[in-house]
């Protein structure tokens, strides 16, 4: 039996997703979470074969949940299944652990075969994302944005979406000083002087909405 754990906040999605790999997996077993806290819950109650981890939660960053299933069960595949274009997250979570990277704009053909090649032991990357992967090694520099670490850059994308450091440390759980930690170290690394400035970078390279 192929035990899959699906993570999604809309049932819609997580139906459809289960009706398409049912299909395509016959002996699939599904588990159902629609939050960060529900999806450990249940990584750490059941040995999966494979997580389909939206990086958008209710309750949390998709990227710290695959972090923490990461260090719960390091051997488990995290195939990432996001809304976003891979140029905003797809290399972030790859270096994070993830075992693959598709949009929800993908075919289903597309999805399912990520599905295998994962459950199968590889990594599952588009041709899009295997380009970029390829130029970022051949010009050994990243942007200035993918030098910050994780809680920065999700710092970084809250500050440029107009949320105020208060906001974000409620949302976050961490305290305004700890938050405003982050914001003085990240403006220090993007060489930035202000929130504006921010917007701007983050509006040019599409990089707005939903933090992870």
């Amino acid at each position: 039996m192929t035990r899959i754990l699906l993570v999604d906040d809309y049932p819609v999605v997580a139906e459809g997703l289960r009706h398409i790999l049912a299909e395509a997996i016959p002996d699939a077993d599904f588990g159902m979470a629609g939050a960060a806290a529900e999806a450990v819950r249940l990584f750490r109650a059941t040995k999966w074969n494979l997580v389909v981890l939206d990086v958008s939660l209710p309750d949390g960053s998709g990227l710290d949940v695959l972090k923490q299933m990461r260090a719960i069960r390091r051997e488990t595949p995290v195939l990432v299944l996001s809304m976003y274009p891979e140029d905003q997250f797809a290399v972030r979570l790859i270096r994070a652990g993830a075992a693959g990277y598709v949009t929800k704009k993908a075919a289903a053909s597309e999805l399912v075969n990520a599905v295998r090649k994962v459950l199968g032991g590889g990594t599952y990357v588009s041709p899009t994302l295997a380009e970029r992967l390829a130029e970022e090694l051949r010009k050994g520099a990243r942007a200035p944005h993918e030098e910050l670490s994780d809680r920065e850059y999700l710092v970084f994308r809250m500050l440029g979406s107009g949320q105020t450091v208060k906001q974000i440390s409620e949302q976050l759980g961490l305290s305004p000083q700890t938050v405003s930690t982050h914001r003085t170290r990240l403006l220090e690394k993007m060489r930035m002087k202000s929130n504006a400035e921010l917007v701007r970078y983050l509006a040019d390279r599409r990089l707005l909405g939903q933090p992870m």
